[in-house]
């Protein structure tokens, strides 16, 4: 037990030396984020789906402060400081980076703590603002938005250092204790939920993302310290490195708010519809995250580090090659996802938040917004390696241009369809996969351009990949409707599971199988790199053998 604690130890601090194996350490981690994030949704629909304005109520309160916090901080840290703080890594300047580590975390948490003490103050101006129909219908959701933004904005202060010390951990190819964290995080909300939900009601998740994000500060902590981490407090503000990373910041951040007013825009505009059409929005919207955050997000991430190492003109052909690879392994993972979700969509959305307390309207809604979200899976995916492409090139124009053309896209969709034709709620998710989809295309087109591509290298496996994933979505369909109508009993959660279960199993067994006999590369790289799982396995398990006896002369 020792040996197998001890080689468990030292997997949490090894230095994973290529893509497909720090994506891999990333995509375990945060797929079991994502489970403990469907755990904690599930959690909410059963304490409070019947009272649903109060649910709507939270999830328009945790989308604003997720916001401010990913446009701030976040979503910028990965394409600006990493590639900054990896420079000096190259360059064996530690000192210089440890200096530059610790300025900008100061900076990061001043500035956080200065919008923090602004969302607490202004919070009964902001509610009205971000649920428009949920305050007007629910009066009494106003007082209940305004104290749980309150609540949540103590959360992030804690995710500023948090986040730093996760691209310090990336930046040394260390991704399996920083992917933990979020899971960590989840787990104190769904602590919090369980046991304080019955006294504080819907304020116990809201206390729980205070203790989620001091258990996601935490746990990295050690494994920093032992890199040679040491905080100090540092404002440096003309270093010539923190100047690059903010200007890199700026139109991240930028691009980020835009994307996210996106995002509020369609919360809002959601709100205007049926109460709990927010939670069927937010639940169909985790969903199809699903896919984007496990597999593209851990690839893009574990990717960025190698593509700025890459990025100069004596390496731009390595840079491609780079960049293709991970760009086609990110559709071979997510297409037949997407698929899935697609054409499963409602017993799914059953088997992950359909409790018996939440409205079966809800629930089907969610079903059916989800197909919609299903068609932008792809772009929405590639779209987070093409911007660290962009990134790693020091290109941060491009990527902020393109993002606001393709979001206004999606706020004009949005708008014109719920507030001038008065559509569906379906019609909301189509304009936001419009949107995505027109990002992700524009986006490959000024890269292409500025790399020069090789074309049918790079177009050859996309289209049979997508190919493959229609003839998947066929083979989803017929087992589903045949298991559906005539063996399972689906009103039932195990007839239910065993129906997805069956039908998923045979819409992936097609997929690989096309894979295969169309010679796609992707498949066969993974079937290596299961080998080396096995492999990894082996030696966690293995029991060291038993000290030889030395026999007395």
């Amino acid at each position: 037990m020792f040996h197998f604690l001890r080689r468990g130890a030292s997997l949490l601090k090894k230095k994973q030396e290529d893509i497909l194996s720090g994506a891999f350490v990333i995509a375990v981690s945060v797929s079991l984020s994502m489970i403990l994030g469907l755990v904690k949704w599930r959690l909410l629909a059963v304490f409070f789906g019947q009272k649903i304005a109060q649910l709507d109520s939270f999830i328009v309160a945790s989308k604003l402060i997720d916001s401010v916090f990913e446009v701030i901080i976040f979503g910028s840290i990965a394409v600006s400081f990493i590639p900054v703080f990896s420079k000096y890594l190259s360059k064996e300047k530690i000192a210089k980076s440890w200096d530059f580590a610790a300025t900008m975390i100061t900076l990061g948490c001043l500035a956080f703590f200065v919008l923090s003490l602004a969302i607490f103050v202004f919070a009964p101006q902001i509610a009205p603002i971000i649920g428009p129909g949920l305050v007007e219908k629910e009066p009494l959701t106003r007082p209940i938005i305004t104290r749980l933004l309150r609540i949540m904005s103590i959360s992030q202060i804690f995710f500023v250092a948090s986040i730093f010390i996760t691209a310090i951990l990336q930046s040394f190819q260390r991704f399996v204790l920083p992917a933990l964290a979020s899971v960590f995080y989840n787990l104190g909300i769904i602590i919090s939920i369980i046991f304080l939900a019955p006294v504080l009601g819907i304020y116990a998740p809201a206390v729980g993302m205070i203790i989620g994000a001091l258990l996601h500060l935490l746990i990295q902590l050690p494994l920093a310290y032992s890199l040679g981490f040491r905080f100090k407090f540092k404002l440096k503000l003309k270093d010539e490195s923190v100047i690059q990373t903010l200007s890199l910041m700026a139109p991240r951040s930028l691009a980020l708010a835009v994307i996210r007013v996106s995002d509020l825009i369609s919360l809002a505009l959601a709100s205007t519809a049926a109460i709990g059409s927010v939670s069927a929005f937010n639940f169909a919207l985790i969903l199809q995250t699903v896919p984007i955050n496990v597999f593209a997000g851990s690839i893009a991430q574990a990717a960025l580090p190698a593509l700025s190492l890459k990025s100069s003109i004596e390496s731009r052909i390595q840079f491609k090659k780079v960049f293709t690879e991970a760009f086609h392994q990110i559709l071979f993972l997510v297409l037949p996802v997407a698929a899935i979700l697609a054409i499963l969509r409602i017993p799914v959305v059953r088997l992950a938040f359909g409790a018996k307390e939440l409205e079966w309207d809800t629930t089907v809604l969610a079903g059916r917004v989800l197909i919609a979200f299903a068609f932008g899976i792809a772009a929405q995916s590639t779209s987070l390696l093409l911007t660290r492409a962009f990134y790693a090139v020091h290109d941060s124009e491009t990527p902020v241009k393109v993002n606001i053309t393709s979001i206004l896209l999606n706020i004009a969709l949005a708008i014109y369809f719920i507030l001038v034709r008065h559509f569906s709620l379906i019609w909301l998710a189509a304009a936001y996969s419009a949107g995505s989809i027109t990002n992700a295309l524009l986006l490959l087109y000024f890269l292409d351009r500025k790399i020069q591509l090789n074309r049918r290298e790079f177009l050859l496996p996309i289209f049979k990949m997508a190919v493959i994933t229609i003839l998947t979505a066929v083979s989803l369909y017929i087992p589903m409707k045949t298991l559906d109508q005539l063996v399972f009993n689906t009103s039932r959660t195990f007839g239910l599971l065993m129906l997805t279960t069956i039908a998923t199993a045979v819409g992936l067994s097609v997929y690989a199988f096309l894979s295969w006999l169309l010679n796609v590369e992707q498949f066969f790289i993974f079937v290596a790199f299961t080998k080396r799982l096995f492999t990894w396995g082996r030696r966690i398990f293995k029991t060291p053998l038993p000290p030889a006896k030395v026999e007395s002369l």
